[in-house]
């Protein structure tokens, strides 16, 4: 498997507001801009098939399925399940979630720091009024 290293970004992003570069691609202004030119070495040509985004969506499912057998063998009710125990943990795992979602977010063009400030938002807005 071939090793990637991360660089840290030369400009800071802004709270409030997308990084100051002008982009070749509208995702990579944000936080994860050096994710994605990584992914694009990774996935080369076949992120463009017309069944690549099926291929996310079920990778996305298997990973919650991992995740949530190393967190359950680790701490729920399969502590005796030597075999979870062995397999990856479930950070490992947590990993590889995060990674399919951000390989399905840059082929449906999905602006993820747009997503998770709007999503930040609406916990607060739940937080400040729950529903009844």
């Amino acid at each position: 498997m071939k090793k990637f290293s991360i660089k840290p970004a030369s400009v800071k992003p802004n709270p409030t507001k997308s990084l100051p570069i002008k982009p070749e691609h509208p995702n990579y202004s944000t936080p994860f801009n050096e994710y994605f030119r990584l992914l694009n070495e990774v996935d080369g040509k076949q992120r463009y098939s017309d069944e690549f985004g099926s291929i996310m969506i079920l990778g996305l499912v298997e990973e919650v399925g991992e995740m949530a057998r190393a967190y359950l063998a680790k701490h729920g009710r399969k502590k005796l399940n030597l075999a979870a125990q062995s397999d990856e943990t479930y950070r490992e795992e947590l990993g590889d979630l995060l990674l399919t979602i951000l390989r399905f977010a840059r082929i449906k063009k999905i602006n993820l720091d747009e997503r998770v400030r709007y999503s930040i938002d609406k916990v607060k807005a739940r937080k400040l009024k729950p529903k009844e």
